[in-house]
């Protein structure tokens, strides 16, 4: 079972994945959190659905929200009763994702 990191360590993790990317992620009632805006409601769910594939691969879904053109997500590790190293993970693939064209 993955473990829950204490705030500090996902404050001091926070930070890092922060250094490398212009839009910040941030840490909202005990869950890492972020928003995202796309051109149209395709790229929104083209954005999702590649999300969704690596989510599967590593069995851990986010909890997410879809409007349009904008996609809130929020990572916890419901096991671990809070943020774990599965978080950052798949935060970490997300931003790989985002980066690339579209």
């Amino acid at each position: 079972m993955p473990q829950k990191y204490t705030t500090t360590e996902a404050q001091q993790l926070l930070n890092a994945l922060n250094d490398e990317i212009p839009d910040p992620w941030e840490l909202r009632d005990g869950k890492l959190y972020k928003a995202f805006r796309f051109a149209n409601f395709i790229d929104a769910f083209g954005f999702m659905t590649q999300v969704a594939m690596h989510a599967e691969k590593l069995n851990h879904h986010p909890e997410w929200r879809n409007v349009y053109n904008r996609v809130e997500i929020d990572l916890t590790t419901h096991e671990a009763g809070g943020i774990s190293a599965l978080d950052f993970e798949l935060a970490e693939i997300i931003e790989q994702i985002i980066a690339l064209p579209v």
